[in-house]
């Protein structure tokens, strides 16, 4: 059973994935709900009033205690493209294991995600008639861009929260030089991919480029 406590005076909730959400609503004080089987240590974090859990309390039904902590919070990952869309960027970037996931196509502009292996990198490459905004979520690497390939001379290392806007027609590439894969997000103006886009692998993705 789950023991529901009143505390002050944050109003959120934490599940057993240790998320932070506003679950329980209509009180004038927020509820947090102890799950010892996933979190035994959660009790000994506040020193709460035990109060029983009652009908009256708000349930959210964006949340199922009872489902696997795996199925918290995931975000159907495809090309959502031309409609209007909203996402949580930085769950849908970290959740995304593909090389490549188009998350939104439009005729001017282009969402992807991207997961970058243990030292593996994006691959040398350039767009003539494009500029690219990428921010990585997650991992650490170095980013390369110069007016050739032979020739990349602005390097800087990046970490989670770094953002970089290569223009068209620089050379460029990510190496992941962490121990953990880069998750990040890039934005192509115009589009750089076929809508609905999805490369499970970096030899998937250069073989699709070559044709």
């Amino acid at each position: 059973m789950y023991n529901v406590y009143q505390t002050y005076p944050c109003p959120y909730f934490v599940n057993n994935a240790d998320i932070m959400y506003n679950a329980f609503r209509g009180y004038p004080y927020p509820y947090y709900v102890d799950t010892p089987m996933y979190n035994p240590d959660f009790s000994n974090q506040f020193a709460n009033q035990y109060v029983p859990f009652t009908d009256e309390l708000e349930y959210d039904p964006r949340f199922n205690f009872w489902q696997p902590e795996a199925d918290y919070g995931l975000i159907e990952l495809k090309d959502y493209g031309p409609d209007p869309f909203v996402v949580n960027i930085e769950e849908a970037t970290k959740q995304n294991n593909n090389f490549r996931t188009a998350l939104w196509t439009g005729d001017h502009l282009q969402l992807t995600l991207m997961s970058i292996g243990v030292g593996e990198d994006i691959g040398l490459e350039v767009h003539p008639h494009l500029d690219q905004f990428i921010r990585i979520e997650e991992g650490e690497g170095v980013v390369m861009m110069g007016d050739r390939r032979d020739n990349l001379s602005f390097q800087e290392r990046v970490y989670d929260d770094f953002a970089f806007i290569i223009p068209a027609g620089k050379w460029h590439n990510l190496i992941n030089t962490g121990d953990k894969p880069i998750k990040l997000y890039s934005i192509y103006a115009p589009p750089q991919h076929p809508k609905g886009t999805v490369h499970e692998t970096k030899a998937i993705a250069e073989a699709a480029e070559k044709h």
